[in-house]
């Protein structure tokens, strides 16, 4: 798929899932973010995954589309959010912070083979009963200034709001706080068996 269309593929599913604008202002993808879990299921732009299947660390293929990214020092930050916390109905612990990894290097033909460091450690899916479908998006950062060192990211002080406190605060606050940028998304669907 061409750049530009694979770009426009994922700038409107992000929309229509109502990504952009809750959790990430409106932005221009550059890298393809593909994920897998050990138990070899894919986050595909919004398809539905059952939290079973996502209880342990995804591995990270990240995909220069745009072929921007010369510097092959530049490490990129992942994130995992949930933005339906409770529910999407009623959002009042969103977001919720689920995972940030970082040192995650561009890989074009193979899944990434070293562990990233994880600045908060993965916590997978686990939406209540009757709460219906949560977003769980997943988000590559590079540093605004596209510094090569090693990033000094600052840990949430706690999982719900990102740390922040308040009612819809999360990873776009906290990668500001931190100079990051987002440079590509992925996100899947996940809910609890009761309905």
């Amino acid at each position: 798929m061409e750049a530009i269309s694979l770009t426009a593929s994922i700038i409107t599913r992000l929309k229509k899932a109502e990504i952009i604008p809750t959790v990430l202002d409106d932005f221009y993808p550059q890298l393809e973010v593909n994920v897998k879990w050990p138990s070899n299921k894919t986050a595909n732009l919004g398809n539905t995954l059952k939290p079973k299947k996502l209880q342990d660390a995804p591995s990270i293929k990240l995909v220069d589309i745009t072929h921007h990214w010369s510097s092959p020092d530049l490490k990129f930050t992942i994130t995992m959010t949930d933005p339906d916390a409770p529910s999407r109905d009623n959002p009042k612990w969103s977001e919720m912070c689920h995972w940030i990894a970082t040192n995650v290097s561009l890989s074009s033909t193979q899944w990434l083979q070293s562990k990233p460091a994880d600045v908060i450690t993965y916590k997978p899916p686990g939406p209540p009963p009757k709460t219906g479908k949560h977003r769980y998006v997943l988000v590559a950062y590079a540093p605004s200034n596209m510094t090569t060192t090693p990033l000094n990211l600052t840990v949430p002080e706690n999982r719900q709001h990102w740390g922040f406190g308040n009612e819809g605060k999360g990873v776009r606050d906290w990668a500001e706080q931190n100079g990051l940028v987002p440079v590509g998304a992925n996100f899947i669907y996940a809910k609890n068996k009761k309905q």
